[in-house]
């Protein structure tokens, strides 16, 4: 069901293909509440995963929404009991609509089309662990918040032309270590996705005007492969297990994420958009070329979370929550060393 709120809408239909078509002419309406239901068919032992595919095909780009932004948050595995699949589709009503945005985010990085700028400099990280406050399951990741009222937590010079302050971080991953980051590189899909999220602190009065506005966030990525074990990543994996399902809440000590940031400084930039609802195209991205490493077992803690609340008969493990990528529409990727540099 689709309020006029920033929740999740979710669907169940078949895995037919016809029904999956039948969903290619659904509206929301900004008057009243929406629900669209299908309900679930039986699904042959041997079923093809082509409708899978179709309908992510379908429902992973705007569909002509009114004045609203749509897309697959997650495309689950069928239900063993009913053989549907559940889909959630995060709903937008936000002052600005993206459907026909030119800076959408996330996109494939292609090395031989970024251009090496030699006027970026190296980014400049400074945070302040006392600032970190609590780890929560938002529903959609696990997120790590801070206290932006600390002047001096957060990131400046690279492409910034400002300081911005860190507000909070999460993760994007997937159900399977072949699949998880939300960017690529040359087509390459890593296991999951690191997001710092800054505000432009020196522009705007608040967090949620500067998401609206004109160059108003910065956030730095950071790409997870699997490896050695991360140390300070375990500090959080710990963690994950008092905050399983939606909503829940942990108290965090001092935390640096800097930690988690690779020794190598060489980035990629763009101008982008956020990766959730309002899907404002207020973000300059700095990619960091060179992931950090971390364990099997640390990824594989991220899937035991639920995007499901404490008590909701149907539990859903939280994977795939991954945007699918958006056409560059003409951007120019920079990057701040020389393409011969990249490893």
């Amino acid at each position: 069901m689709c309020h006029s709120c920033l929740g999740p809408v979710t669907l169940c239909c078949s895995l037919k293909p016809a029904t999956v078509e039948s969903l290619r002419g659904a509206t929301c309406q900004r008057s009243g509440p929406w629900e669209g239901r299908v309900q679930p068919l039986p699904r042959p032992a041997q079923a093809s995963q082509a409708p899978y595919e179709q309908l992510f095909g379908l429902l992973a780009v705007p569909s002509g929404l009114d004045s609203q932004v749509c897309w697959l948050a997650r495309l689950c595995p069928p239900s063993p009991s009913s053989g549907s699949v559940r889909v959630s589709l995060p709903v937008s009503l936000g002052q600005v609509s993206k459907s026909g945005g030119t800076r959408q985010s996330p996109i494939n990085i292609q090395r031989r089309d970024s251009v090496y700028d030699p006027h970026l400099q190296p980014l400049r990280v400074s945070y302040d662990p006392a600032s970190c406050r609590c780890i929560w399951n938002t529903g959609y990741f696990f997120q790590v918040e801070f206290d932006d009222a600390a002047e001096h937590s957060g990131i400046s010079g690279g492409p910034l032309e400002n300081h911005y302050r860190l507000r909070q971080f999460h993760f994007h991953w997937g159900a399977v270590d072949e699949r998880g980051s939300e960017h690529t590189v040359d087509g390459h899909t890593y296991p999951a996705e690191l997001h710092l999220v800054h505000w432009n602190a020196e522009k705007f009065p608040a967090y949620e005007e500067a998401v609206l506005g004109e160059k108003g966030l910065a956030v730095l990525a950071v790409f997870l492969q699997v490896g050695a074990r991360h140390e300070a990543l375990q500090r959080l994996v710990d963690v994950l297990p008092k905050i399983k399902h939606k909503d829940r809440r942990a108290a965090m000590g001092p935390f640096n994420p800097s930690c988690l940031l690779p020794a190598c400084q060489d980035y990629w930039t763009y101008s982008g958009s956020l990766t959730t609802p309002p899907l404002a195209e207020s973000v300059t991205w700095i990619i960091q070329k060179q992931p950090i490493e971390v364990a099997a077992s640390q990824v594989s803690a991220f899937r035991e979370l639920l995007f499901s609340p404490l008590g909701e008969e149907e539990e859903e493990f939280m994977v795939d929550n991954c945007r699918p990528r958006q056409p560059l529409m003409g951007r120019r990727v920079r990057s701040s060393f020389r393409p011969l540099k990249w490893g």
